[in-house]
C-alpha cells in the first residue's frame, strides 16, 4: 500500500449496504461503518436511528489512491444508491439514510462538486446529495462493522444487499 493512504467519508443509505460495496474495490483499504453530520457527540445506533441526533449513516473508506482515485470512489458512490431520494434509499426511510457526501479538504469538496455534476444528467438533474465538512466521525458499534460479510443470511443482507452486491459485481 502507498504510504500516502487516504480516507473518505460518505453515506449513500443504510451502512451496511455501503460498506459491502466498496469492499467490492482495488484499492479499498478498510471500510468503517459510522455516524457523521449531525449534533450530538459519540452518537449510538438507538439514537441515530431515532433522529434525536441529526447523524446519517456514513462510512469512512480508507484507500490506496495509487489503486483507486477519489474521483473513481466518488464516481462509484452515484451506482451504489439512489442520490434523488430524499431521506430514504429503499424501504429505509429517515434522515439518517440521506445521500451525503462529508469532506475533509477544500479538494474533497471540489472532487465531490465535479463527480456530483458528472453524474447528475444521468439521474435526470434530480441529485438531492448534500455535499458538506466533515465535523467529525463516529464508529459505529462492533455489531455493525462488516455486518454482511459476518450475516450473510440475515434476512436483510439476503433481500437487500446481496442483490446489490450481485448487481454491481456483474457491472464490473
Amino acid at each position: 500500500m502507498s504510504a500516502t493512504k487516504q480516507s473518505l467519508v460518505l453515506g449513500g443509505g443504510c451502512f451496511w449496504c455501503t460498506e459491502a460495496a466498496y469492499k467490492l474495490l482495488p484499492g479499498v483499504v478498510a471500510v468503517t461503518s459510522g455516524y457523521a453530520g449531525g449534533t450530538s457527540i459519540n452518537p449510538t445506533y438507538p439514537e441515530v436511528c431515532s433522529g434525536d441526533s441529526d447523524h446519517a449513516e456514513v462510512i469512512r473508506i480508507e484507500f490506496d489512491p495509487a489503486v483507486v482515485t477519489l474521483d473513481g470512489l466518488l464516481d462509484y458512490f452515484w451506482k451504489v444508491h439512489n442520490p434523488t431520494t430524499l431521506n430514504q434509499q429503499g424501504a429505509d426511510r429517515g434522515p439518517q439514510y440521506r445521500s451525503i457526501i462529508l469532506y475533509a479538504d477544500a479538494a474533497q469538496k471540489t472532487a465531490a462538486e465535479a463527480s456530483r455534476d458528472r453524474a447528475n444528467p444521468g439521474w435526470g438533474e434530480g441529485i438531492v446529495t448534500l455535499i458538506e465538512p466533515l465535523a467529525e466521525f463516529y464508529p459505529a458499534e462492533a455489531y455493525h462493522q462488516d455486518y454482511f460479510a459476518r450475516n450473510p443470511n440475515a434476512g436483510y443482507c439476503a433481500a437487500v444487499i446481496r442483490p446489490k452486491i450481485d448487481k454491481l459485481r456483474a457491472a464490473r
